[in-house]
This record gives structure tokens, sequence and C-alpha cells, in this order.
């Protein structure tokens, strides 16, 4: 059996060996406190892009969180993409949470729209409409139709998405991550209900975020 491993998001490598260049300089050079700055920066550069592998729950009809983080809403709205009214849960990022982000179910990508924005705090409501944010619309394997938005937040400024539109993924596989606090709102399909309250913590990957309610199933 693999033992479980953390890994680094490649979008952080730049950041990472500058500032590993910085302290190694600045301490040749004896300049300790800005060593101790650049270390301190480094060590929450590595903590911040980390990218821990997940066990992904593989029960049929369920689908799992596309991020870590808190369950800070829970309620019905308009899906972006389809224009339905669908219960959305919203899992909020800060910044010392995993920021790499996977898909909640397995199937295929059939639309990706971004959109530019401004940044408020993730955690607000106007958030949903005025932040920078990138729609992503899903079709799992059942045929279901998924929506996930990730939602830049007050310090976050840049979502990096790691696929288009066609691609298929398997059930908690990375499909981005945004940098530095941030929000995920998922829209489920009208046959699945909640698996997490409002205040949980869930992880990326791992966290059972819906199940397909039991009359759907048989």
């Amino acid at each position: 059996m693999n033992k479980p491993s953390i890994g680094l998001a490649p979008e952080g490598a730049p950041i990472i060996g500058l500032l590993t260049v910085l302290s190694l300089c600045s301490a040749i050079l004896d300049w300790w406190p800005v060593t101790i700055a650049a270390l301190i920066l480094l060590w929450f550069s590595v903590h911040f892009f980390r990218d821990p592998e997940r066990v992904v729950p593989q029960e049929e009809n369920i689908a799992v969180s596309p991020a870590d983080g808190r369950v800070v809403r829970m309620e019905s709205r308009v899906d972006p993409m389809s224009g339905e009214s669908r219960l959305c849960i919203s899992i909020f990022m800060n910044i010392f949470s995993v920021h790499v982000n996977r898909v909640p179910v397995g199937g295929t990508v059939t639309a990706i729209r971004y959109l530019p924005g401004k940044f408020f705090n993730a955690a607000l409501d106007k958030a949903s409409t005025d932040n920078e944010q990138c729609l992503w619309q899903m079709r799992d394997d059942n045929g279901d139709s998924w929506t996930f938005v990730q939602i830049a937040g007050l310090i976050a400024r840049r979502i990096v998405p790691h696929a288009e539109q066609g691609d298929s993924f398997k059930r908690g596989q990375r499909f981005g991550m945004i940098r530095f606090g941030s929000r995920v709102d998922v829209y489920l399909p009208a046959d699945y209900t909640s698996a997490v309250s409002i205040g949980e913590n869930v992880f990326a990957g791992q966290t059972v975020l819906a199940k397909k309610s039991a009359s759907e199933e048989a």
C-alpha cells in the first residue's frame, strides 16, 4: 500500500524558488532581518501551495467536496449556467486551507465560463455576483448536470484552471486552484440532497458533500 504523501501545486514553484534564493542570499550577506522575513514567507508559501493526496470515496451516487474549507451557506439559488433554481452549497477557503480544487463527480466538462470582477470578501453574498469567478458545468456518468463556481476572494487575485471543455474526470481529480483565500459554490441536481451542514469543515475529494435521494436510486 502506498503511503499518503503531500506534494506541492506547480503554481507555487516560482514563488517558493524565489523566496528560497532570497533566504539563502540574505543569510550569506548577514542580512538577518531580511532572512527571517523571507523564511517566514517561504514557510507560508510552502504551506499554502501544499497538495496532499486524498482518499476518494468509491460509493455510487455521491458527490465529494470540491474544496477544503468550511460550509458557510446552503440555500436555493439560480444556477448561473442552467438558469434553474437549485440547492447551492458554498465552501469558504481561508488562507490556511489547501487551495487545490477537485471535481465533485466523475464525468465530462460541458462548459467553462470565466467572468472578471472585483475582490470582495468571498464569504459575502455579493461575492457570488461581483467577484472574479470561473463557472464550470459538468455532466456526470449518470447524465446529471452539475455546476460549480470558483470565486476569488479579498486576497485571492487569480483563478487557475487545469481543464478545458470536453475533458473527462474521475471523481476527486484536480481541476484547478484559487490563490490565497476564496470560495467554491456547488449547485446540486434536483435529485441530490446535502450530506453536510453549515459550519462543517470539509476536505476536497474526500468529504461526501451530497447524496442522490433514495427514491431516485431505486
